[in-house]
Formats: structure tokens, sequence, C-alpha cells
């Protein structure tokens, strides 16, 4: 009989098969860090431990609705799809993060971002040691007070200095993959008498520079900055805070001027993430080296729906940004076209790109400049999950011994290896020289698991507990369940009277969708158990579906195409070779007695 479909090639079925596993193994070796190991979980390695305490603006405790949203927040940061063996846990009024592993910067900054706004950027200078700016000529034709929409001349698109990771260009989602082309321009390095350069580094002041303010300004108190390792360091009082606002958030242009000349962006900030997003803002740039004043809030974090890193049309980082509300990204980016619109988190600007065109309809835009892979995805990460309902100050990170240890994850293989032997030796036993091909199977099935999970662990920070390796070994006897079905089908069209060069395509039509069904009840479960599951009860279910689904691979383009070059061999087809001579037997005495049956009858 002609071979079923999909057997009839069975080489080019294994071919690519072949080219799955070299590309697998091309990624692990040729990308990423280049490591052949897999991550491994908080109970096989140990962890970094941060805790969170939250801080309101009034000082009072947290209410528990935005302790379990922040809570929910992070964890989405942490633990990704839930594989990641990172754990978010509240512990009265503070949260408490453990991730995987000894780096303790990337555990505290995973808590670093917590209030985001969007605000437009008045002014700006270039901070100095020991607090104040650099004084800035004054911008001609400068715009009027109060309308923040005005254009104010210059050098439009000109990159901020001191801003991280671009500073540079906001271009349109409209209009993807322009890029800024004007130069960085500071006051400091353009002469007094071009006005289009003098004035770059404040095309957005929409009052007098600082060295028009009256030299006698009213008196406002000096906020008082907390000193590490003193009371207050790691959760400002009222008092502080109370200080800080009074200072750098105020209706008063001179107030907002004296509070910039006087800003200290080298010291620790008693304001970070208690800011007023009602009153303008007296800021400092994240790395330090800008003082900014900022407009009230335009924008919530909350409204920003997506933010991702990537290639644009020319080949370079951005940064992609999807709104809500794309009503009011676009009415902000028509107020503000050719200014600085400043992302702050914590109170401090961590992106103050300039508007390029507008207004931006449609809730989407990007943000261009200097960006490489690295600095595009902190900040798109910075910019996506910077939003949470509280302000957190961090504990010193602290390592976490493993709780069970590489002697476990010895014994978990160890297992594994017991029962792929098992299999092994039950096939070579009940199926004689099949079971070879059933242990090849299982072997191309386990090399190329290790090789995703290698991959995983780079891609989506999957790490490897005791219960994905738990989920590992029950896939290997749900691989062997197929071989098992395969070859009992081939019996049963054996029994019939068939050969076995006509039995396997048989069997094989017939297996097929048994293990079908098999798989997508078992894909199914572990499906509902990822999402109902928590914890590591997610690694496991993980670990399962991706076994179960590999699984049906390998059937297809490992299993059976060995199975039928095995039917056209002339040696495979002995029966001490396949190990079918007693179903061989069995079919021609039932042969036997209905010719014996039939003869009776005719007489």
């Amino acid at each position: 009989m002609p071979p079923s479909k999909g057997t009839g090639h069975p080489l080019r079925l294994l071919g690519v098969y072949a080219v799955l596993l070299a590309v697998i193994y091309a990624l692990v070796f040729f990308t990423g860090d280049k490591s052949p190991e897999p991550k491994l979980g908080i109970d096989l390695q140990g962890g970094t431990r941060v805790t969170l305490t939250a801080r309101t603006p009034d000082g009072s405790k947290p209410s528990k609705d935005s302790l379990q949203q922040a809570q929910q927040i992070i964890e989405s940061r942490v633990n990704g799809l839930g594989v990641a063996g990172s754990e978010v846990v509240i512990d009265g009024n503070n949260l408490v993060i453990t991730v995987p592993g000894e780096d303790g910067q990337q555990a505290k900054a995973l808590a670093t971002t917590a209030k985001l706004y969007i605000r437009p950027v008045l002014t700006s200078g270039q901070a100095k040691p020991g607090g104040g700016v650099e004084q800035q000529p004054e911008q001609p034709g400068a715009a009027v007070p109060g309308q923040p929409g005005a254009e104010v001349p210059g050098q439009p698109g000109a990159e901020v200095p001191g801003q991280p990771g671009t500073p540079g260009a906001e271009v349109p989602g409209e209009t993807p993959g322009a890029q800024q082309q004007s130069a960085p321009t500071t006051a400091e390095q353009a002469p007094a008498s071009d006005e289009s350069s003098s004035g770059a580094a404040a095309q957005n002041r929409v009052f007098p520079a600082p060295a028009q303010a009256p030299s006698t300004p009213a008196p406002t108190p000096e906020p008082a900055q907390p000193t590490p390792g003193q009371p207050g360091s790691e959760q400002n009082t009222k008092q502080e805070i109370a200080d800080a606002k009074a200072l750098r958030q105020s209706t008063d242009q001179q107030v907002l001027l004296q509070a910039m000349q006087t800003m200290d962006c080298s010291k620790p900030d008693p304001l970070a993430g208690n800011d007023d997003p009602n009153l303008p803002l007296v800021t400092c740039s994240s790395d330090g080296t800008q003082v900014l004043v900022l407009d009230k809030s335009r924008i919530d974090g909350q409204d920003i729906k997506d933010a991702s890193s990537g290639l644009n049309q020319q080949s370079t980082w951005v940064v992609n940004l999807t709104f809500k509300n794309a009503d009011a990204w676009a009415s902000l980016t028509k107020d503000y076209l050719q200014k600085q619109v400043a992302f702050t988190l914590d109170s401090k600007v961590v992106s103050a790109p300039v508007v390029n065109a507008g207004p931006q309809l449609g809730g989407t835009t990007e943000i261009s400049g200097q960006f490489n892979a690295t600095t595009a995805k902190e900040l798109a990460n910075q910019l996506k999950y910077g939003s949470l309902p509280l302000s957190f100050a961090t504990s010193e990170a602290e390592t976490v011994s493993a709780t069970l240890g590489l002697a476990s994850l010895q014994a978990g293989l160890i297992a594994g290896a017991i029962g792929l032997i098992a299999v092994l030796l039950y096939c070579l036993l009940y199926y004689r020289m099949l079971g070879f091909l059933a242990g090849f199977s299982l072997v191309a099935s386990g090399v190329a698991v290790y090789g995703i999970i290698v991959l995983l662990g780079r891609w989506i920070n999957f790490t490897l507990d005791l219960a994905g390796i738990a989920g590992l070994i029950i896939g290997i006897g749900m691989t062997a369940d197929s071989f098992v079905v395969f070859f009992e089908r081939i019996k049963d069209e054996m029994r019939e009277g068939r050969s076995f060069r006509s039995a396997v395509p048989r069997g094989w039509a017939r297996a097929q969708r048994t293990n079908l069904s098999g798989k997508t009840v078992s894909l199914i479960a572990s499906v509902v158990l990822y999402i109902l599951a928590a914890g590591q009860v997610k690694g496991f279910a993980f670990t399962l579906g991706l076994t179960t689904v590999l699984d049906v691979i390998v059937l297809y383009l490992v299993t059976s195409p060995l199975m039928m070059l095995a039917s056209r061999s002339p040696f495979w087809a002995k029966p001490s070779v396949n190990g079918l001579g007693a179903v061989q037997q069995i079919a021609r005495e039932r042969k036997a007695a209905s010719g014996t049956l039939a003869g009776t009858g005719t007489r």
C-alpha cells in the first residue's frame, strides 16, 4: 500500500528536525551570553532579597489595596511570564522581592521606578557641583508667561545634554523612523551672539532666566537633606517632605527660580516619589547633570499602555510608546511642538525628548536618540512599568541561600536519568531493536528541550527549579506513551495478517489520532494549571506544556520517519530484530484457522 500522507519523505522530515536543532544550538552558542547552562531557580542556587518600604506624602500607612496593586505591577516586572522564579510578597507595610542569583543592583533596580508623570519642561540649566545652575543667556523672543504652547525661537530639535539615554528627539508615531539631525548644542559651547545656538539649552523657557530673578526673592525654607545612616535616610519625615515641597513646588515664579539656583543634584532627594502632579516642579535629571523646571503633570504614567525597544527603519535603536488616551498625548504634542516634555519617575527626569511634530494622533510615538540595545530596553522598561500607586524606599540587597541546593538538583537529575534508562530497558526488552529507535527519539527530544530551556532563560528569564525538573521528567513518560501507542497499533495491524512493511504506515495513521488526542488533553491541563497556579507550580505547568508540544514535534519529525525507514529495510523486517515474531505467528495461526473453517463449510 502507498504510505500515508506525511510519511513519504522520512529523510526530509529528519532533515527538518536536524535543521531545528542546528538553529537552536547556534542561538545558544553564538547569541546572548553564550553560556550553555540554564538559569537555576532560588531553591537551587539561592538569590537576592530586597525589602521595599512604602512611602506616602502624609507619612500615613499605605492602604491594603495600594500595596496589592503595587505587588501585582512589580511582580509582572520581576517575574515576567511567571517562570522567572522571582517572588514578591507583602510583609506588613513592606514588599519583599526575592530574585534568583546574586545581582543585588538588578534586584534594587526592579523597584526604583514608582510614580511616573509626563510634564512639560519650562526651563533647564546645567547643574553645578555643590548646587545651583550655570547662568543661561536670556532667550530672545521668549514665550509669554502663561502660554505654554507658545513657540520659542532657537534650534528646533536640539539635543538637551545630560538626559539619560538620549535625550534627543521624540518622533511621532505617524512618521516612524525619522531621526534627529541637529548636533547637540549647549549654552556654554555656543557664542552668546548667536541667537539660535545660545538658546538651545533653554529653548523651552516660558519665564525669564534665573539670572533675571529678583536679587531678594521671597524667603523659602531650605529642604532638609537626609544623611545616609541617619534617621530619615530610608523614609523621609513629614517635615522633610513639606520643606522640599515648599521650596520646589510653587505657583510663584520667583520661588521656582530660586529653587533652581539652590538645587543640589548630588544630595538625596527627600521629595522622591512625593511630588504633587498638580504643581510645577524643580528637579534634576536622573544622572544629576541638569536642573529642570517642569510644569504640572499633563499625563499620568498609568496612561502608558505599552513601551518597547526596537530598531527603526534606519536600523537605530528607539523606544516605542503606546498611550491608552490618544487625545491627551495629541493635545500635549500640539501645545509643545519643538519643545521638551519630561518623563519623571519618583520626581527625577529619566528622559526629556523634544517633540518634533504635533499633534501626534493615534496614541503612538517614538523616542529616538543615542540609544543602544541596553539603554533603549532600560528606558522602555522604566516607562512601561514605572507607574505604581506608591513610592518606595529600598533596603540594601541581601543574599538568600539556596533552600535545597545543588544536592537536590543532582538528585532530580539522577531521578530523571533513572527514569529514562528504565524506559529504554523496557522498550529494548519488549520491542527488541525497535527500542533503539524509541531511545534515539528520546535523546533527540532531550537535546532540543535542553537548548530551548537555555534560550528561554535568556529571552524570558526562565529559571529551572525542582518543580520544572519534575515537569520534564513527567514529559519523559509522556513521550514513552507515544512510542507504546505507535508500536501497539503496528502489532494490531500485523495480527490481521499484514507484513511489517505495510503495518507501519497503517499503524501510524491509527496511532497519530490517539496520540494527538492524548497530547491535546495534556496541553489543555498544562495551560489551565499555568493560568490558575502561582509560584513554582507555574514552572511545573510551563515545562510540562513545553515537553508536550515538543513530544508531538518529535513524534512527527523523528519517530515516524525512523519507523518508515525501518519498515522498508529487510533487516528491520526480521522477527528476531523487531521482536514481532510472536505477533506474526498469531497472524499465521488465525489465517490457518480461518482457512480450515472455510474448507469445512464447503463440504
